[in-house]
C-alpha cells in the first residue's frame, strides 16, 4: 500500500499541467502491478489497469498493455469545437497509420461531461483491430481519448478498456451516487413512467415487441407487454409470451449446482476432474486448477470461441461441446481478466447434470436436472428448453435488421446452433416465470411460502467476484454485480438472434425487474432501462432518455455509412471467382448458391444472402446481411486459381479452403 501511494504521489509530480507548446523531459514508462487512478495534464480522471505501461508527455498520455502494438491514448486539447479537438489530437498522438472516419454521433452526457463525441474509424479486416476516438468537453475544454487496438488484445482485454473510461471524469468531479438514499416504492406512477420509457423506447428503435415485470418487496406491481409478437400480425406480447433468454440461461443453471452443493454431492471448491475425469481444457495447467466455481466464471483464461458452434452445429452434441474444450487454449493467466465462454457455461450445466444422471445421455440428463432442480420448484411452468413446445405456444418472433436497417423477421436457424450448448443460453421463458426466479433471488433462496428452497450460503455464492469487469462491476458465476451509480445491481443479459433480454434486482431495495425484447435492436434498450429504473426509484439524473435519443441516432448513422460499402446484391464478377463449397476443419462447409439476383452463404443449419465489398487494402469481403444472420465477414484469401476465404472472431483466424 505504502508503495503504491509513493507511485501515485510522483505521477501527480509527473502529471503537472503543461501547455501544449511545452517540452518538458518525458516521464518514464512506468507499469502499474494493480488499477491505477490517475489524472490527464488538466486533470481529467481516470484509471491505468494492472500491468498496463503508462508514459505522459505534455498534454499526452499513452497507455499501453503488455502486448506490443496497441495503444490507448488521452489528450488534453484546447480547441474551437470538437472536430478540430479531435483533429489536434490525433496530430499529437501522431500514429503511424491512421484510417479514414466511418461515421461520427454525439452521445448523451453525462458525469458533468457537457459534449461526448465518438469517432469511429473504417479498418479492413485485415488490419485486425479497431480505432474508435471519443471527445469530452468541459468547460470548454476537451480530452479526446483515442482507441488504438488490435482485434485480439480489445477481446481479451475489454473489461481493462472498460476500467480505463469507468472512471473517466472531469477535474474533481465525484460521479452521482445512490448510496444510502431510500428508494421510493414502485406505485402506479412509477410503474406508469417505466411503461412509458420502454414504450418509446420500442417504438424509437423499431422493437415490435417488448415484456416487462417489476417487483417491489415481494409484490409484483406490474408484469404484461408492449407491442406485438410478431410485426404484421395483431397478437399482443403479454406476461406470458415466450422470449429466448439467452444467456439469462446461465444464472439458472448455477443455481441448479447451488442445489447440488447443499446436496453435498460436490462444494463449489471440488476440482472439475474429480467430477468428470475426462474433462479437459487445451491446457493442462489450467485444467488442473479449474474447480466448479471456475466453469463459469469467465476467469479461466478462455476465450469466446463462439464460432465453432454458430456454424457447424449441424452434427454437434453436448458430448462434442465438452470435447471442443480439450482444443482450447487460454489466452490469459488464470484469475487475471474477464473472458466470457459459452462453451465452459455450457460444460458447467452438462457436468452437473452429469452428477445427477451418470447413466442418462448428457443433454437429457440436463434437461432432467434443470426440471427437477429449478423450473418445478419455483413454479417456473412456461420455461423449457424444447424449441418444438416454446414455438407451439404463446412465443414472440425474433427480427433483425435487413441491410438498409429495417425491421424484419429473422430465421430461428441460427438460434438452433446454441442447443447443444444449451445450458449457456438456450432456454425460452416468460416475464411472468422469470419474476419467480428473480423474487427467490430477492428473498435469498425461500420461496412464496417461506420454505427454504437453496441455503443463502451456496446462492450468494454465485454473486462473489471471480473476476472484475472494469473497476466498478464483477462477474461471478452467471451473474454480474455492478456498483457503478454507489448501490449493487445484480443482473446478468441474454443475446441471440432476435432476442436481447435482462433481469436485473437490488437486493438491497427489495426492487427487481426483467425485460424481454424481440429484435437485435433491442440490446439497446437494455442499459437504458436499467438506468431508468434507477432513476424512477432514486430520483436520479434523468440520463436513460438521453442514451435512447443518442443510440437511435448513432445506430441509424453506422447502418447508412455501412451500407455506402456494401454492394447489394453481391458483385455477380467476385461471386463467379467463388468455388461452390468451402470446408473448415473446425467450422465445416458452406455451399455457395447462386440464383439471377443474390449469393448465398448456405452453413446447414442456417444460411444468409451475402454483399461484396471491396475493402481500403484492396481485398474483397463477403458479408452476411440477412436479418438476424448479419455481419459474419469473410475475406477473399489465397491466389487466383486457390482462393480461400477467411472468417475471424476477435482472437481466432479461421481458413476455409475450396472443396474440389
Amino acid at each position: 500500500m505504502l508503495m503504491r501511494c509513493v507511485v501515485f504521489v510522483l505521477f501527480l509530480l509527473w502529471l503537472a499541467p503543461v501547455s501544449a507548446n511545452d517540452s518538458p523531459t518525458p516521464a518514464p514508462n512506468i507499469t502499474v502491478k494493480a488499477d491505477a487512478q490517475r489524472i490527464t495534464s488538466a486533470g481529467t480522471q481516470f484509471v491505468v489497469p494492472a500491468e498496463w505501461t503508462i508514459h505522459t508527455r505534455g498534454n499526452k498520455v499513452t497507455l499501453n498493455p503488455p502486448e506490443p502494438g496497441s495503444q490507448v491514448v488521452l489528450v488534453d486539447v484546447q480547441a474551437a469545437d470538437v472536430d478540430a479537438a479531435v483533429a489536434a489530437a490525433w496530430k499529437v498522438y501522431g500514429p503511424a497509420k491512421t484510417w479514414p472516419l466511418q461515421v461520427a454521433t454525439d452521445s448523451s452526457p453525462r458525469d458533468n461531461w457537457d459534449q461526448i463525441k465518438v469517432y469511429s474509424y473504417e479498418t479492413s479486416a485485415n488490419d485486425k483491430r479497431g480505432v474508435t476516438a471519443i471527445a469530452y468537453r468541459h468547460d470548454g475544454r476537451y480530452t479526446v481519448l483515442i482507441y488504438d487496438v488490435a482485434n485480439a488484445v480489445g477481446e481479451k482485454r475489454a473489461s481493462q478498456l472498460r476500467a480505463i473510461s469507468d472512471r473517466l471524469l472531469p477535474k474533481g468531479y465525484k460521479r452521482e451516487t445512490f448510496a444510502h438514499k431510500k428508494a421510493h416504492a414502485l406505485d402506479v406512477e412509477r410503474v406508469e413512467a417505466l411503461k412509458a420509457f420502454v414504450e418509446e423506447a420500442r417504438k424509437a428503435y423499431d422493437v415490435p415487441g417488448v415484456a416487462i415485470g417489476l417487483i417491489d418487496h415481494g409484490k409484483v406491481v406490474f408484469a404484461g407487454g408492449l407491442g406485438v409478437r410478431e410485426l404484421g400480425k395483431p397478437e399482443r406480447v403479454d406476461a406470458d409470451t415466450l422470449f429466448m433468454i439467452a444467456s439469462n440461461t446461465k444464472a439458472l443453471t448455477t443455481l441448479m449446482l447451488a442445489r447440488e452443493v447443499d446436496q453435498h454431492r460436490f462444494d463449489w471448491d471440488t476440482p472439475v476432474t474429480q467430477v468428470m475425469p475426462s474433462f479437459k481444457l487445451g491446457d493442462a495447467e489450467t485444467t488442473r486448477q479449474v474447480l466448479m466455481r471456475h466453469l463459469i466464471c469467465a476467469c479461466t483464461g478462455m476465450p469466446r470461441q463462439d464460432m465453432e458452434w454458430l456454424l457447424n452445429s449441424r452434427d454437434a452434441t453436448p458430448d462434442t461441446v465438452l470435447k471442443a474444450l480439450a482444443g482450447m487454449q487460454p489466452t490469459s493467466k488464470f484469475g487475471e481478466l474477464f473472458q466470457y465462454s459459452n462453451l465452459m457455461a455450457a460444460a458447467a450445466g452438462y457436468i452437473g447434470a452429469h452428477v445427477l444422471y451418470p447413466q442418462m445421455e448428457l443433454g437429457a440428463a440436463y434437461d432432467l436436472a434443470m426440471q427437477k432442480q429449478v423450473f418445478d420448484p419455483l413454479g417456473m411452468h412456461l420455461t423449457t428448453f424444447d424449441y418444438d413446445r416454446a414455438l407451439l405456444a404463446d412465443h414472440a418472433t425474433p427480427h433483425g435488421l435487413d441491410v438498409d436497417g429495417r425491421t424484419a423477421v429473422a430465421n430461428m436457424g441460427i438460434n438452433n446452433s446454441i442447443r447443444a450448448a444449451r445450458p449457456a443460453g438456450a432456454a425460452w421463458s416468460a416475464v411472468s416465470d422469470m419474476l419467480r426466479y428473480v423474487q427467490m433471488e430477492l428473498d435469498n433462496g425461500l420461496l412464496p411460502d417461506g420454505q427454504r428452497y437453496v441455503s443463502q450460503a451456496a446462492l450468494l455464492e454465485r454473486r462473489k467476484a471471480n473476476v472484475a469487469m472494469g473497476t466498478t462491476a464483477s462477474y461471478g458465476m452467471g451473474l454480474m454485480v455492478d456498483h457503478t451509480w454507489g448501490v449493487p445491481v445484480v443482473h446478468h443479459g441474454g443475446d441471440v438472434t432476435g432476442f436481447h433480454s435482462d433481469m436485473m434486482w437490488l437486493p438491497e431495495q427489495g426492487v427487481g425487474a426483467v425485460i424481454l425484447t424481440n429484435a437485435d435492436a433491442g440490446v439497446f434498450i437494455r442499459g437504458p432501462f436499467q438506468r431508468r429504473l434507477l432513476e424512477v426509484l432514486f430520483d436520479g439524473k434523468p440520463l436513460a432518455q438521453g442514451d435512447i435519443d443518442a443510440g437511435v441516432k448513432r445506430l441509424k448513422a453506422q447502418i447508412a455509412a455501412e451500407r455506402k460499402r456494401l454492394t447489394v446484391p453481391a458483385d455477380p464478377a467476385e461471386v463467379a471467382k467463388l468455388a461452390g463449397s468451402y470446408r473448415n476443419a473446425a467450422l465445416g462447409s458452406i455451399q455457395v448458391q447462386r440464383d439471377s439476383k443474390n449469393a448465398v452463404f448456405d452453413f446447414g443449419v442456417w444460411h444468409s444472402d451475402v454483399a461484396s465489398r471491396k475493402n481500403d487494402d484492396g481485398s474483397i469481403s463477403f458479408v452476411t446481411i440477412s436479418p438476424g444472420a448479419d455481419g459474419f465477414e469473410f475475406v477473399v484469401a489465397g491466389k487466383p486459381d486457390s482462393r480461400t476465404l477467411v472468417l475471424r472472431d476477435g482472437q481466432h483466424e479461421y481458413v476455409y479452403d475450396a472443396v474440389k
